[in-house]
């Protein structure tokens, strides 16, 4: 079952296309890559599937819904989290309650703040953040961060996410513990769409890959088709 669909989603920045026509689907429980250079298109696409832009022209449907239109709220509380290329927590408030908010306010259901806590709590376990749930944000280590993140976003209990780079700055161990962070999380029940210049990774976990150039579709496979397709290979693999 598709569980994201994009139909010619375009946006402009002034005359610059960031994104182009771009077709695009997620099969619910894949993991899919989405690749390709700096100012390719990668965050901008995530910032319409998240409301946070709107395309035009171009279409987005989430289970066959189409969700053009509606504020990044409203998104959330239909099941699309996400974290972003920055990584943004609250900074001085506790690591338990950064969760919390996922909890409170990310969902469309009314959960009471015991419940809330309970989940959080098992959240910060589940992402491996227990031993710092009283340490502020602002305190942790990059990896860490990226993690506080991850689980703020499941918080707001998601069938879809988007991660932005979750092994970006992280240390060859810490990216390891991410891949298998992600995988653990798909086998949660929960689809993902992760943004990635870590090949290893991408190649490591994904089942299918997509990738932009200037804002355009180049190429859509599984890992290997895209390890071996040439058009890839020269505009952003290298030889």
């Amino acid at each position: 079952m598709r569980i994201l669909e994009g139909e010619g989603v375009t946006k402009y920045f002034g005359g610059l296309a960031a994104v182009s026509n771009v077709d695009f689907h997620i099969d619910q429980g894949e993991i899919v890559g989405l690749i390709g250079p700096n100012g390719a298109g990668k965050t901008t696409l995530f910032n319409l599937i998240s409301a946070a832009l709107v395309p035009k022209p171009g279409a987005i449907r989430f289970k066959g819904e189409k969700i053009t239109g509606l504020k990044p709220y409203q998104i959330c509380r239909l099941g699309v989290a996400r974290t972003f290329q920055e990584v943004k927590v609250f900074g001085n408030m506790p690591v338990l309650e950064n969760v919390l908010l996922g909890s409170l306010f990310g969902t469309s259901t009314g959960m009471s703040s015991a419940d809330a806590a309970r989940e959080a709590t098992g959240l910060l376990e589940f992402v491996g953040l227990s031993a710092v749930r009283a340490t502020p944000a602002k305190d942790l280590t990059l990896a860490n961060q990226k993690r506080l993140e991850v689980a703020r976003a499941l918080a707001t209990k998601p069938e879809l996410l988007l991660l932005d780079e979750l092994m970006a700055g992280l240390n060859p161990t810490e990216t390891a513990e991410a891949m298998e962070l992600v995988t653990r999380i798909r086998d949660k029940g929960i689809t993902i769409v992760m943004i990635e210049h870590v090949m290893k990774a991408i190649m490591s976990v994904c089942d299918r890959i997509i990738v932009l150039h200037h804002g355009e579709k180049i190429a859509e496979g599984t890992p290997q088709e895209i390890a071996t397709s040439r058009t890839v290979i020269e505009v952003y693999l290298g030889e």
